[in-house]
């Protein structure tokens, strides 16, 4: 499990195919066979949550103030939760509705096809608040930028109970809390597998996704600690 587990890493960082990273130690096949078997056992899921519950525990999570963002990758091998690139003359891409806390911890991701705007993934993106149960902030204040700009978004998080900052539209961004999601997007697209999206399973992305938010939430810890 460790050998295997250290390769799917290494797959991450440095975005190569399994048949690259495979030796004597693991095969390719055996590789996919146990990430599939740790998929269906919601192993990466359940990863990403011990290392949230881990910070929050020793540092403290800032719920108070957060950031959602989008971006886009492309998808050349097309599937689930893919669509036409606005930005890649309508070639196959995904888009990330990224949650993060005031300190950049990735908190929730949600894909979707590239075609998606950003104002309609706000609410299943604030839903991955949901993880933490009622723990939460009486007061949490969201950050975005001026693709939110709308009467939806501030009904929306009216509704929630939110505070907001959105930057307005045909002005620069606003200064606060909104740099800190930009940084964690550079992250994320700093691990190579997650530059391009080659998976065509809905499954297979998150499992990604929540293994990207890990290596990203442990790294931050450890800067923080030393």
């Amino acid at each position: 499990d460790r050998v295997i587990f250290d390769k799917l890493v290494q797959v991450l960082v440095f975005g190569v195919a399994y048949v690259k990273i495979a030796d004597s130690s693991c095969s390719a096949t055996s590789i996919r066979t146990r990430r599939d078997e740790w998929i269906d056992a919601g192993i990466f899921a359940e990863l990403e949550q011990i290392c949230l519950n881990a910070y929050d525990k020793m540092i403290g999570l800032d719920l108070a103030n957060l950031s959602v963002d989008g971006c886009i990758v492309k998808a050349p091998c097309g599937g689930e939760a893919a669509g036409r690139s606005p930005v890649d003359r309508g070639k196959q891409g995904t888009k990330r509705s990224l949650l993060v806390d005031g300190n950049g911890i990735p908190l929730g991701c949600v894909v979707a096809g590239a075609n998606c705007h950003d104002s309609p993934l706000l609410a299943p993106t604030l839903e991955k608040l949901g993880r933490f149960g009622f723990d939460l902030p009486e007061k949490i204040t969201v950050h975005l930028d001026a693709g939110y700009d709308s009467s939806k978004t501030r009904d929306l998080l009216h509704t929630l109970g939110c505070d907001w900052e959105i930057s307005t539209k045909g002005t620069p961004l606003q200064a606060g809390a909104r740099w800190v999601v930009e940084r964690t997007i550079s992250w994320i697209k700093g691990l190579r597998r997650m530059r391009v999206r080659y998976d065509r399973s809905g499954v297979s992305i998150d499992a990604w996704t929540s293994i990207a938010a890990a290596v990203i939430c442990l790294n931050i810890f450890s800067e923080t600690t030393t």
